[in-house]
C-alpha cells in the first residue's frame, strides 16, 4: 500500500486565511485568535489537550480521532515549530508543546538553520534543508510504511501543493473571516484541477473539506 501525505485537521477561516500576521512567542498565531478558528476541535470529547471530562461527540469528534490513524512521521514549516527567524541564538527553545508534544512520531521541521535533533517523550524533532521533495523522502523512509501527516502552517502546505506531492487533504473552514493573514486559499475550487472534494458541514458551524487526488 502506497506511503500517503496527508494534511488532517488543518483550519482556515472562512476567507482562507490560516495564520494572522506578526508571529510572536504569546501569539503563534498571529493576530488571528486560536480559540475562534479551534473552538470545534476543543469542544470535542477526544481533544488530546482536554483536562475535564466530557466533549462532544459526533463529527468533529471523528475527526479529532482520526489526527494519529496510520501515521507514522509528521513534517512541519520552521513557523509552526517556533517563533524564530534566522540563525538560531540557542537550542532552548524546544517547540510550544511542552514536555510532552502531541505527534508521537518522528517529526521533521524544514528549515535552512539546521541544528541537533532531540527527543522529548516520544517524539524526535530533526531540522532538515531541502526541497519538499527531499524532505519528504527522509519522512517515508522514518515513517516504515505509515502515512506522512503534513502539518503545516499554510506556507508549508502551499510549497508541497506547488510541488504536487500532496494526496489528501482534510482542511476545516470556520465560519469566522479573518481578513489579512497567511492564506490556504481563495476559493477551495482552486483544487479541484487535482483533487475530488466533498464539503461535509457539522453541527458546530464550521465545514469539513476532503480533498483526494483525481
Amino acid at each position: 500500500m502506497a506511503q500517503l501525505l496527508r494534511v488532517q485537521n488543518f483550519t482556515v477561516s472562512g476567507d482562507g486565511i490560516a495564520a494572522g500576521e506578526d508571529q510572536t512567542l504569546e501569539r503563534p498565531f498571529g493576530h488571528a485568535e486560536p480559540e475562534r478558528l479551534f473552538s470545534w476541535a476543543g469542544a470535542t470529547a477526544s481533544w488530546p489537550m482536554r483536562t475535564d471530562p466530557g466533549g462532544s461527540r459526533g463529527l468533529d469528534d471523528y475527526f479529532t480521532r482520526d489526527f494519529d490513524r496510520n501515521i507514522g512521521a509528521e513534517i512541519m514549516g520552521r513557523n509552526k515549530f517556533g517563533p524564530q527567524r534566522g540563525p538560531w541564538p540557542d537550542h532552548a527553545w524546544r517547540g510550544w508543546w511542552g514536555d510532552e508534544p502531541p505527534f508521537r512520531t518522528p517529526v521533521f521541521v524544514m528549515t535552512h538553520h539546521e541544528r541537533p535533533s532531540f527527543t522529548l517523550s516520544d517524539t524526535t524533532f530533526h531540522f532538515v534543508g531541502g526541497d519538499p521533495a527531499a524532505v519528504l523522502a527522509q519522512a517515508r523512509e522514518a515513517a516504515q510504511g505509515k502515512d506522512v501527516r503534513l502539518g503545516g502552517g499554510v506556507t508549508t502546505i502551499r510549497e508541497f501543493l506547488d510541488a504536487d506531492l500532496v494526496d489528501a487533504l482534510h482542511v476545516v473552514v470556520s465560519p469566522v473571516k479573518l481578513g489579512t493573514g497567511l492564506r490556504l486559499w481563495d476559493s477551495p475550487d482552486e483544487l479541484l484541477d487535482r483533487f475530488h472534494l466533498e464539503a461535509v458541514p457539522s453541527p458546530s458551524g464550521v465545514t469539513h473539506h476532503l480533498f483526494w487526488r483525481k
